[in-house]
Formats: C-alpha cells, sequence, structure tokens
C-alpha cells in the first residue's frame, strides 16, 4: 500500500523507510486513577510503550505530575478531556464551576457523554477549559510532548479548529489522523467525518507532521498479545497511534468500570516479552514516541 507524499516526507526526516510501519503504542487515561497512572509507570520502565496522555482534570494527575519530574524521559501528553462517562466515578472543569458554561451537569460533574456535551456546550467555554487544562499540566512541570482528545470530543465543527490552533500555539504534535483503523465498532458522525477531512487538508498545507492511522482493538480480553500481533500485521505503512486503556488490577478499576477485564489484560500484554520480542524482531517495525514528531516541529 502507498503511502502519501507527506507521510513519506515525515517517515524520511524521522529516519525510515516509506515501508515502515511506525507505532505509537499510546497509553490512554493516565492520571484517570491510581490503576491507570501506574499502568503507565510500569510500561515505561518496561521499555515497550513510549508514550501516554493525561486527563488533567482527574484525581491521580499529582502522581504521574512527581513522576513526570523524577523522570523527565517520560513521554507524555495532554488528553483533553471535556466529558466523564463513569457512572459512579465523577469529575468536573477545571475552568469553571458555571453552570452557564454548558460545560457541567445538574450535579456539576462535566457530562457523561460526548452527545450530551456537544447539545449544552458553550463552545468559547469548552475552548477556555481545552486551554486551562493545557496550562495546568505545564504549571506542573510536565514537558508536554503532544495533544490528543478524550472519546473524540473536540472533534467538532466548533472545537476541531481551537484544538489544532492550541497544540500549534505550544508546537506539539496534535492527534488528527487521516483515518480510523478500529476494532470497537464507534460510529463516527458525517460531520466528524468532514471536520477531520478539512483539518488533515490545512495541517498537511502548513507541513504539520501527522499520524496516518488511529488503531485500537475490540473490547474483547482473551489473548490480548496474539489480537496486539494480528492487528500491528494488518496495519498498512505509516504512522498508526496505537490506543489501549490499561490498568493494573485491583478492586479500584474494577469500581471505576465493568471493563476492567480488557484495561487488566492491556497491562498484561504491554509487559509481555512476547510482544516486545516480535516487535524487535520486525526490520518493517519502529516503535517511537510522540517527542520524537514533537522534535520535528521545533526543528522547523
Amino acid at each position: 500500500m502507498s503511502v502519501s507524499q507527506e507521510t513519506r516526507r515525515t517517515l524520511q526526516r524521522l529516519g525510515y523507510a516509506a515501508d515502515t510501519r511506525v507505532l505509537l503504542l499510546h497509553a490512554d487515561d493516565v492520571g484517570m486513577c491510581q490503576s491507570e497512572t501506574q499502568a503507565m509507570l510500569d510500561h515505561a520502565a518496561f521499555g515497550l510503550v513510549r508514550c501516554g496522555a493525561i486527563m488533567a482534570t482527574c484525581p491521580w494527575v499529582p502522581m504521574i505530575a512527581r513522576a513526570a519530574q523524577d523522570d523527565p524521559t517520560l513521554d507524555l501528553g495532554v488528553h483533553v478531556t471535556l466529558n466523564c462517562e463513569w457512572e459512579g466515578y465523577r469529575w468536573g472543569a477545571l475552568s469553571t464551576r458555571d453552570p452557564a458554561s454548558g460545560l457541567l451537569d445538574e450535579q456539576g460533574y462535566l457530562w457523561r457523554s460526548v452527545d450530551a456535551l456537544h447539545a449544552h456546550m458553550v463552545p468559547e467555554a469548552a475552548i477556555a477549559e481545552m486551554r486551562a487544562q493545557v496550562e495546568h499540566l505545564c504549571r506542573l512541570g510536565i514537558d508536554l510532548t503532544h495533544i490528543d482528545t478524550h472519546m473524540g470530543a473536540v472533534i467538532h465543527p466548533t472545537l476541531a479548529s481551537a484544538y489544532v490552533r492550541l497544540a500549534m500555539e505550544y508546537e506539539l504534535p496534535v492527534m488528527v489522523p487521516r483515518q480510523m483503523i478500529s476494532g470497537r465498532g464507534r460510529h463516527m458522525p458525517p460531520e466528524w467525518a468532514a471536520t477531520l477531512s478539512r483539518l488533515v487538508e490545512e495541517l498537511d498545507r502548513s507541513g504539520y507532521p501527522l499520524i496516518d492511522q488511529l488503531a485500537s482493538l475490540s473490547w474483547e480480553p482473551e489473548q490480548r498479545v496474539e489480537q496486539y500481533i494480528r492487528l500491528i500485521e494488518s496495519l498498512p505503512p505509516g504512522i498508526t497511534h496505537l490506543l489501549f486503556h490499561a490498568a493494573t488490577p485491583g478492586p479500584e478499576i474494577e469500581a471505576v468500570t465493568d471493563g476492567w477485564r480488557t484495561r487488566v489484560a492491556d497491562y498484561h500484554a504491554f509487559l509481555d516479552p512476547r510482544l516486545r520480542d516480535y516487535l524487535m524482531q520486525r526490520k518493517d517495525v519502529a516503535v517511537i514516541g510522540y517527542r520524537e514528531l514533537r522534535e520535528l516541529i521545533r526543528r522547523g
């Protein structure tokens, strides 16, 4: 499968051939709870997972901030968070407690669904919240390497351009994929697809390095290493943001989500020597972090 001229240029600048499958193994939801945060730290120590993104609104952010101060090599971005999906575990906004912002439900928390957020939000308030989250993590001393989005909430016609401008202001890679490869069966609304297409065109014109694919697995926890190997084998050349949600086992993550088995399975998969050895042996696959993309931007 051929790659675009823009992708070919980015791969060349990174030092890879045009047929290389470059993987960003990406831990989502860092800081959401202790078990997700510890999973990121364990994976970074093991050396296979190179990057993750922090939910700035959540209570375990101080834990990852301390870890980042102790280890400046941690590759961490901001997981811009405008909703709070869990039933018994909730968080609010950083920038406001004003119901008139449209960001908060009747209990004062961020809306549980992205659809509810989009139906109620004042776009200017959502944009201010996005900036507040970036600034909060910077004040904590975290050397941010990228910006991405929790559950795609910023891929909305009134928010997407501000999301990209914020990344460009901070000279950070932004998670805007050229295409989606996902086993989770999520349907992208047509307006989201149109917004993504417009952003890709704008960023390509500016020469901003983009990821080519956003990929993830389905929620079945069994044989997780084999599932990841099959997914990687199926990927086309280019840069793939392969996202997952890992958590250390225990009562905390079991209380947060019924899907804890998959998160624990992901935790064990990215500590499994079989997956590491597979990736090390493949000459046409490379694992990088977002810091490498950030340096392309800052070098110009």
